[in-house]
C-alpha cells in the first residue's frame, strides 16, 4: 500500500488544477491511417512492447498485448530493460519475452512498431535511448497514456501533434513546447507516431493499429471478439479534472489503513490478458484495496502466452474477485460497478478518473 499512499500525498499537493490551453487543431491523420508493410525478410510485422522491470503500467502493457495477439496480425513481444520479472503498476508481475539487448541482437533492423506504456521512471535513459534508436530504424512509435513522456524525451514527438493522460497535459506541454499538444482525441497519429490519452485509451488505440495493419474488417472482428468497442478518436478531455471531492476521497481512503484490504484474483492457465489487466488495475486504484494473484503453485500462462507470476502473499486467505465471463473489455465496467457497491460511488468515480474512462458513458465505448 505504500505506493498508493504516495499517490495520495501527490494528489494532495495538486489540489488546485493547472489551467491549460492545448491546441485543438487535429493532425492530418486523426482517424484511420495506414502503416507500411513489414520490413524486408519478415512474413508479417514485428511489434515490441516496452517494459521497464522496475515499473510499467498494467493496462498500458497488457491490453495492447492481448488485443493484438487476439487479432493475430503481427508478432508481438514484450521487451524489458534487463532480465527478470517486470513489476506492473499498480498490480501484477509478468515475465518478459526478452531484453532490449537480446532483441537488438536478434532483430538488428529494429521493430516495425514499438509500443511505449507509461513507466514508473519515465526518465530512464536506457529506455529513452532504445526508443530513439528504434525510431531511427524506422519503427512506428505508439505511446500509451503517459508513455508520451518517454516518446517526448526520445525526440520522436518534436514538431508533431500529440496527446497524453489528461492529468499530465499541462506539465508535459510546459516541458516540451515544440510539440503541438492536442485535447479531445483518444489517440492522435502524426506521421510515424501515435499517442493516446489515459489508460483506457489502450483499447481503441490497439484496434486502430489493427485496422492500420490489416484493414477495417479485421479490426471489426477483433472489436467484436473483445467486447464490441469501436475506436473513434473523438473524446472530451474537459470531462476529466481533479476536484476537491476526488482529493477528499483519496485522503479518506488512503489514510484509513484499518480499512485497506487485499483482494485475490484466482487466475489460471488460459486467462484473458485484457480482462485480468482491467480488473486488477481498477481494484488497485481505489486507495482501499490491492489486487493480487493466487493461489498458484507456479507460473501462469495466458491464452496468448503471457507469463504471469503469482504473488507471494497467501491469496487464498483474502476475499476473491472474479473475472467477467462475457467479453473481456466489459471487465472495467463490471469492476467499477463492484467497487461502487463495496466502497461507494465516490471511489468508483475516482478510479474511472485515473483511467480516463467515462463511467456509465456509452460514448466511451464508441
Amino acid at each position: 500500500m505504500h505506493r498508493l499512499l504516495l499517490k495520495a500525498l501527490f494528489f494532495l499537493f495538486m489540489v488546485v488544477p493547472i489551467s491549460f490551453h492545448a491546441d485543438k487543431t487535429p493532425a492530418a491523420e486523426m482517424g484511420a491511417f495506414r502503416l507500411p508493410p513489414a520490413k524486408p525478410g519478415r512474413p508479417r510485422p514485428l511489434i515490441a512492447i516496452v517494459a521497464d522491470n522496475a515499473g510499467t503500467e498494467t493496462t498500458d502493457l497488457m491490453v495492447p498485448y492481448g488485443v493484438l495477439k487476439e487479432a493475430d496480425v503481427a508478432d508481438v513481444v514484450i521487451v524489458s530493460t534487463h532480465p527478470g520479472p517486470v513489476t506492473l503498476m499498480p498490480a501484477l508481475t509478468i515475465q518478459p519475452d526478452m531484453t532490449m539487448r537480446a532483441f537488438d541482437a536478434l532483430h538488428p533492423d529494429g521493430a516495425d512498431i514499438v509500443i511505449v506504456p507509461a513507466l514508473h521512471d519515465d526518465k530512464n535513459e536506457s529506455v529513452i535511448n532504445w526508443v530513439r534508436e528504434q525510431a531511427h530504424r524506422h519503427a512506428f512509435i505508439a505511446s500509451i497514456c503517459e508513455g508520451a513522456w518517454v516518446a517526448a524525451r526520445a525526440g520522436v514527438l518534436d514538431g508533431r501533434a500529440a496527446t497524453t493522460h489528461w492529468y499530465a497535459l499541462a506539465k508535459i506541454a510546459r516541458t516540451f513546447p515544440r510539440i503541438v499538444w492536442v485535447r479531445d482525441r483518444r489517440y492522435v497519429v502524426d506521421r510515424n507516431v501515435m499517442t493516446t490519452t489515459g489508460v483506457s485509451a489502450s483499447i481503441p488505440a490497439s484496434l486502430a493499429l489493427i485496422e492500420a495493419l490489416a484493414g477495417r474488417a479485421r479490426a471489426e472482428s477483433a472489436a467484436a471478439t473483445i467486447g464490441g468497442h469501436a475506436w473513434k478518436p473523438t473524446h472530451d478531455t474537459s470531462r476529466f479534472r481533479l476536484t476537491a471531492g476526488h482529493v477528499w476521497t483519496v485522503t479518506k481512503n488512503a489514510l484509513s489503513p484499518w480499512r485497506h484490504e487485499m483482494l485475490s484474483i484466482p487466475a489460471t492457465n488460459g486467462f484473458d490478458e485484457i480482462a485480468l489487466a482491467l480488473t486488477a488495475d481498477a481494484w488497485s486504484r481505489t486507495y482501499r484495496s490491492q489486487a493480487i494473484i493466487g493461489p498458484s503453485k507456479g507460473l501462469i500462462r495466458s491464452r496468448h502466452g503471457l507469463i504471469l507470476l503469482p504473488d507471494a502473499a497467501p491469496a487464498n486467505k483474502h476475499p476473491q474477485l472474479s473475472l467477467p465471463r462475457t467479453r473481456p473489455t466489459q471487465a472495467l465496467d463490471e469492476a467499477l460497478t463492484a467497487i461502487a457497491s463495496r466502497y461507494g460511488n465516490a471511489t468508483a468515480d475516482l478510479v474511472a478518473l485515473q483511467l480516463e474512462y467515462g463511467r456509465n458513458d456509452p460514448q466511451m465505448a464508441n
